[in-house]
């Protein structure tokens, strides 16, 4: 296997701010960047983290099928949607971080595909607590918006992404992050929206379980948004941190432990709330619901693929410039 380069010697879109060294090598055969899932490079932790993640969700899956009838009962798919797109974003962003450094068409192309897992995920958060989460007072009154609105924002959260890297060589580092965490963060604060009222609403008198991993997931995912948004310890040790103590990596796994918690919190909802809910969602909004995720999984991939046109024609005139 062929050592490392600095980042001065590959593409500006590899690049990683205060990440001096570790970078693979650009143009390999595919056997390389595989290969490299054992190798010590600067995406090492990013791809382990989510791989795990990946295989830990799968194993919830199978234990979850083990006391959940996923087929037979509507009411269980909503917490099937959260854990397929758990599988979605981890799986999508484990092959982001393995094969995107094979060439630059490469990078934008799996990180795109990234995007499209993680849009799958916010709507899947936002069925979950508008199913099983919510109180009768906040589901009279959004029952007729919050899931078309949580998909728009979904949509609209793939696009700002995915627009942010495509507009990577043009726009200073804080406007992309800004353009990619902005309509992140107004879809997480809809999604969440019956959790939070929950959670104001708590008293020690009420016994309820589910509520401590409900506010275990929000202290995860504003934590992760955190590490996401302002790359902390690699610009306070810039060069130490080129194989572990990224902020990236600490994104991953608290993204992951939020994902677990608010699995965990979804099935004790979906056990002990099941005469509200019920009631709640009785005329077949279970079945539209996985409509919905569908339309708006095909509706993002759309979206990837028209970034992805634009992104070729935007490597050709490059090429062209060069010749």
């Amino acid at each position: 296997m062929p050592g490392t380069i600095k980042d001065t010697e590959v593409p500006h879109c590899f690049r990683e701010r205060h990440i001096c060294t570790g970078y693979r090598l650009p143009h390999q055969n595919w056997r390389y960047y595989f290969l490299s899932l054992f190798q010590r490079h600067n995406e090492t932790i990013n791809i382990w983290t989510h791989l795990l993640g990946f295989l830990v969700f799968l194993v919830k899956l199978n234990q979850l099928a083990e006391t959940v009838d996923f087929v037979r009962d509507p009411h269980s798919w909503p917490l099937l949607i959260l854990v397929v797109s758990a599988l979605c974003y981890t799986g999508c962003s484990t092959v982001a971080h393995l094969l995107g450094s094979r060439s630059e068409l490469c990078n934008y192309v799996f990180f795109f595909l990234d995007y499209i897992g993680v849009a799958q995920y916010q709507y899947g958060s936002a069925v979950v607590h508008f199913y099983y989460a919510v109180e009768e007072s906040w589901h009279q009154r959004v029952h007729g918006i919050f899931m078309p609105v949580a998909a728009i924002l979904s949509c609209l959260s793939c696009l700002g992404c995915c627009y942010g890297k495509y507009r990577n060589h043009t726009l200073p580092a804080w406007v992309r992050k800004v353009g990619q965490v902005m309509p992140s963060a107004v879809a997480y604060a809809w999604d969440t929206s019956p959790v939070f009222q929950r959670l104001f609403s708590w008293s020690s008198t009420r016994e309820d379980p589910a509520l401590t991993f409900h506010f275990y997931q929000v202290v995860f995912l504003l934590s992760c948004t955190f590490f996401f948004t302002y790359p902390l310890l690699e610009r306070w040790f810039p060069g130490r941190c080129d194989f572990v103590g990224q902020s990236h990596q600490l994104f991953h796994v608290l993204l992951f432990c939020c994902t677990l918690s608010q699995i965990q919190a979804s099935h004790l909802d979906y056990l002990g709330r099941r005469a509200l809910y019920s009631r709640l969602h009785q005329n077949g909004d279970a079945t539209l619901f996985v409509e919905l995720y569908v339309a708006n999984l095909v509706l993002c991939a759309f979206i990837v693929a028209f970034m992805i046109r634009k992104l070729i024609h935007l490597l050709e005139c490059k090429t062209k410039l060069k010749q």
